[in-house]
């Protein structure tokens, strides 16, 4: 399956995205090359994302739909013209399958598992909602704790690009208990030049949205995961009252 959607008739305000909810590669790519450990890193999935995605559609009661492909098959966040579509190296590890691969290799994992992801999510946007408002888009993302041996210290980050609307009331929530360590643009920004999914789903309708960065030691297991799920959902019911 190239995508999984949960709660699809929930009545929320959210569509919640996750682009690198999964480490699956399909066997006829034998791993891209890599060793089984590879596959468990950072660099194939973002880990806990998929589950703080989850805790977050029931919290919400909101649909998401997780993307089902590792991102060293296709990287569901890239533009499909981008040459960091399909990754030839991440985090100074190579990916031998993805050296020099053919145009008609490239067509056909756009084809296969990045369109169906993306077709999905704008039929969920086209479908009828149960209320009149529109739904703000949520994108879940994790990040390492230290890549390249620069250190993050932040536990949880929001990307923005120019609309602050969603962002700066969203940022004061999460630091209003004072005990957590939350990035404005660090460590990334969201750039529409790069990130695809938010630019194209939700800035290109003119949507409300908004883009999550969790740490991964923070939701590295089930327990972590429904905290800072929690704790974003009682952030988000603050920040977004009266937002349509």
């Amino acid at each position: 399956m190239t995508f999984d959607i949960l709660n699809p008739k929930g009545r929320g305000k959210f569509l919640i995205l996750c682009d690198h909810a999964s480490n699956f590669i399909p066997s006829e790519l034998d791993n891209l090359g890599l060793s089984g450990s590879d596959l468990t890193r950072h660099i194939a999935w973002d880990i806990g994302a998929a589950g703080v995605a989850t805790e977050l559609s029931r919290l919400l009661d909101s649909p998401a739909i997780l993307s089902g492909t590792s991102r060293l098959v296709i990287d569901c966040n890239r533009h499909p013209t981008a040459a960091a579509l399909i990754p030839e190296q991440s985090d100074g590890t190579e990916i031998p399958a993805n050296k020099n691969i053919s145009a008609e290799e490239r067509a056909l994992r756009i084809q296969r598992w990045f369109n169906p992801y993306h077709d999905a999510i704008e039929a969920l946007l086209d479908k009828p909602r149960a209320s009149e408002s529109r739904p703000i888009v949520l994108s879940v993302h994790s990040m390492t704790d230290n890549l390249s041996g620069s250190v993050r210290p932040w536990q949880i980050a929001l990307s923005s690009h120019t609309d602050r609307s969603l962002v700066d009331p969203l940022l004061a929530a999460l630091r209003l208990p004072a005990d957590v360590t939350v990035g404005d643009n660090q460590p990334y920004n969201l750039d529409p030049s790069f990130d695809f999914s938010v630019p194209f789903h939700a800035m290109r309708r003119n949507l409300p949205h908004i883009q999550v960065e969790f740490r991964q030691d923070q939701v590295g297991n089930s327990s972590g995961q429904l905290e800072w799920a929690r704790r974003f959902a009682k952030a988000l019911a603050i920040s977004t009252e009266g937002v349509s």
